[in-house]
């Protein structure tokens, strides 16, 4: 399919992200699975809160269009891709907290522990970021037992100590401590960068891919994942709280480091015009396959919300 034939792609985002969220749906019902005792009502509720509440899905959205790079669409890529927004809307309900970012606002709603209390939302993120692999490892995810437990390995490093956790950590000593350039690029690549980066590379190892494809799967999203990070700051300079659907500013006012502060705008969207170019790049052997996720890097750097 040619880029000029493609539908506007936020429709095709909207597409894909009520898919995800049509099975997070029911993956999130009252219905117990072989070995559960009993799924307690408020923390059912306080999860389905922190997921079922909009989003763009972006995340999900990379794992299915990386798999069909390589003809691999169908339930398996669904259940990953849901699996990993149940590890980022974890992390979303987690940094809301007071002890962390102390959000009042996620999505244009009030946050897990505003909407019910800090320990239920501590409790919700717990059960989110253990789902995601019990949905992955489960049976219904139709791969074959290695390719589910190197995926479960896979978004264990990119989520744990030496990923997004790990990343965060950092983030919050940058509060004390500012970090040099090379120190913001790294703790940015951990807290936001390593979600992305398995979202791309989760499709090549569904889609069997061999290990040239995974890698340039990987730099895609290393590259994105950059992009990503780089418009949020911008963002977070210029947009406006009711334009995002939560509080702007607040890295600033937090004393935190961010390369769109320190370099300023116009060099931070000539970054994200050169990650694009590089982004675009690394798709070119895939052809027409690979419009969809060409769009999508120019989203991820170009949006405006």
């Amino acid at each position: 399919m040619d880029e000029t034939t493609l539908p506007p792609f936020e429709s095709l985002l909207a597409l894909s992200a009520q898919t995800v969220e049509d099975l997070l749906r029911r993956l999130l019902d009252e219905r117990l699975r072989d070995g559960e005792i009993l799924r307690p009502s408020h923390l059912l509720a306080a999860m389905r809160h922190g997921v079922l509440n909009g989003g763009k899905r972006l995340r999900p959205f990379l794992v299915l269009e990386s798999a069909a790079l390589f003809d691999a669409q169908g339930m398996a890529a669904l259940r990953v891709a849901a699996a990993l927004e149940c590890v980022h809307c974890y992390s979303l309900i987690h940094d809301d907290l007071p002890a962390m970012d102390n959000d009042d606002l996620r999505r244009g709603q009030p946050t897990v522990h505003r909407a019910f209390d800090e320990a239920t939302a501590i409790l919700a993120g717990d059960g989110l970021l253990t789902y995601a692999f019990d949905i992955i490892a489960d049976e219904d995810t139709e791969l074959a037992p290695a390719i589910r437990a190197e995926l479960v390995l896979k978004l264990a490093r990119a989520a744990g100590i030496g990923g997004m956790a790990g990343g965060q950590a950092l983030d919050l000593l940058a509060e004390r401590k500012r970090p040099d350039e090379a120190g913001i690029v790294q703790l940015q690549a951990m807290k936001t960068g390593a979600l992305i980066r398995f979202a791309c590379e989760a499709g090549a190892i569904i889609g069997n891919a061999g290990a040239a494809d995974r890698e340039r799967l990987s730099s895609f999203g290393v590259a994105i994942g950059l992009a990503f990070q780089l418009a949020d700051d911008l963002l977070d300079l210029t947009a406006s709280a009711d334009t995002l659907g939560k509080a702007t500013g607040k890295d600033a006012a937090a004393g935190k480091a961010t390369l769109a502060a320190l370099h300023g705008a116009d060099w931070t969207r000539k970054q994200l015009a050169g990650l694009v170019a590089q982004a675009e790049d690394l798709l070119e052997p895939y052809g027409e396959k690979g419009a969809v996720l060409r769009q999508a890097a120019r989203f991820v750097a170009e949006r405006d919300h």
